[in-house]
This record gives structure tokens, sequence and C-alpha cells, in this order.
């Protein structure tokens, strides 16, 4: 496997990779891998010639007061996890590589990304969509993979290679969870002892709250019951807990198909996301 840092160098393995007719897989990554990643690569794995891992904690999607600057970071423990997952080329590029230069034209999420965690977090999805689209120019994948986590994420990205005819096929992964259905995260690292017994609450919440949808279709007593869990069973502050129809991110209707029931819970200082999507008659909907 090839550790990559220019964009001179990627350029240059994806040109003989087209030349070769191989196809391309994408798997867009800020490090610190855990197994939800290794997921994600071993499907691009399976179902592509070549797989390309990106490694680049992002700054244009941390906000002031974020921890950019603590993201947990460490190369060469990736390098040997992607290696096990049968990724040929890491990119990991340094900010200066990415963003050179500033010409003052920017990617606006849109009003998908002013709602959830785009609420609290003005101009992070602007962020994402500049870096996925930097990333979709330079790798040209044939399929690109992410994870069902990040919900809102996946839906703002699905919108941009609709409207915008980017050439690529996304494949969305479902969550990798621990035993105790806490969502696999880099930031799980920052949980004290206690603060990670209380974490699996999340994923409890969104579990009956999800079964009193199915059962009643009452939107605010399944996120009443949800809230409770929380507030019963950890110190943790709500960021938000929503049900919407997926992926338009809007009001559920008794026309909504899927849905996603999203929640964002500070437990201690961790900031922790986590999401089911399902149809009202309570089958596992496909993303």
């Amino acid at each position: 496997m090839n550790v990559l840092t220019t964009i001179a160098e990627i350029r240059d393995a994806v040109l003989a990779a087209k030349n070769n007719r191989q196809t391309i897989g994408l798997v867009p990554t800020m490090g610190y891998l855990h197994e939800g990643h290794l997921t994600l690569a071993s499907n691009a794995r399976k179902e592509n010639d070549v797989v390309i891992m990106s490694i680049f904690v992002n700054p244009t999607q941390f906000g002031p007061n974020e921890d950019f600057e603590s993201y947990p970071r460490d190369l060469a423990r990736d390098t040997e996890l992607a290696a096990s997952a049968g990724v040929d080329y890491i990119f990991a590029p340094s900010v200066e590589e990415i963003y050179p230069q500033d010409g003052g034209i920017y990617i606006r999420a849109g009003r998908q990304a002013q709602i959830l965690c785009g609420a609290s977090r003005p101009g992070h999805f602007d962020g994402v969509l500049q870096i996925v689209a930097k990333l979709f120019n330079l790798v040209q994948p044939d399929s690109a993979y992410f994870g069902q986590k990040d919900a809102q994420q996946v839906a703002i990205i699905q919108t941009l290679v609709r409207d915008y005819n980017f050439p690529v096929e996304l494949r969305i992964i479902p969550v990798v969870r621990e035993e105790d259905g806490l969502a696999k995260s880099s930031r799980n690292v920052y949980l004290s002892a206690d603060e990670r017994c209380q974490a699996p609450a999340i994923q409890q919440a969104l579990q009956l709250a999800k079964r009193e949808l199915i059962e009643s279709r009452n939107v605010e007593k399944a996120l009443t019951l949800a809230t409770k869990i929380i507030e019963d069973n950890t110190d943790g502050k709500i960021d938000y807990f929503s049900i919407l129809s997926y992926p338009d991110l809007k009001e559920v209707d008794e026309h909504s198909g899927q849905i996603v029931l999203a929640a964002a819970v500070y437990i201690g200082k961790t900031r922790l996301i986590d999401n089911l999507i399902f149809s009202l008659k309570g089958e596992v909907a496909h993303v």
C-alpha cells in the first residue's frame, strides 16, 4: 500500500487505474480509524479494483470553538489498519496542499444544513461539501463509501451528487456499533469510563422512539419518550432529537416513505450522534 501526500501523486495513481480500466472506490475519512471506517474500506475492496482512502482533517468544516487542533491523528496507526482492510492507496495531504489559495468561490449546503447538526454548527456542511467535491474531482471514483451514522451528511452529499451530476455512485453502509449499541466514532476516545457507560442510552432512546412511532404515529410522544430515557439514564445534555422524512429532511407527513430518527447528545464534553432509518411499516430502510 502506498501513502500519497500530493495532488500530483494522487492524479498519477488515478490516471494509471483509469488507463488500466480499473474501477476506483473512494473512502473519505478524517483518520483515527475505527471499525466503522474499516467496514467502509472492506466494502470498497469487495466492489472495486482499486481502493483509495483519504485521511484529511478538514479545517473548513470545524467552527471556531470546535476541536480541529485536538482532533485525534495517528497516520502510522491508520496506515496499518487501512492495509489490513485492503486499501491500495492512502491520500493524506497537508492543509496547504488541499487549500493553497482561496479564490472566494464557495459551496453552500442549503436548507438541509440548517437543521439537526447544522443548526449548532453553521458552515460545517459547507466545509464538508467543499472537501467532498475536491476529492471527487481528484480521485474520480466510480463509487464512494459513507457511513449511515452521519445521516444528515449523507443526505446532503446525495443532494450534491444528484443536483450537480457528479458521476459517482454513493454506497451507504449501515452503522457499525459496539456490543452495547453505541455507534463507533473517533470521538468515543474522549469519553471517561463513567461517560462510556452512559453513552449506550442514546441508542436505547432511539429504539424506544422508533417503536412508539411505528405503533402510534405520534411524533411528539415518540420524542418525549426518547428524551426521558436520556434524562433518566445519563448526565447528558440533549442537542436534538428529531424525526424527519429521509433523505429530504422535511417534516413527516402521510406521504413520507423513509424516516430518520436522529439524535445528538453531549455526554460530558463529547458530542455523540446516532440515528435510525426505517419505514413507518417497521421495515429497515435501505438508504
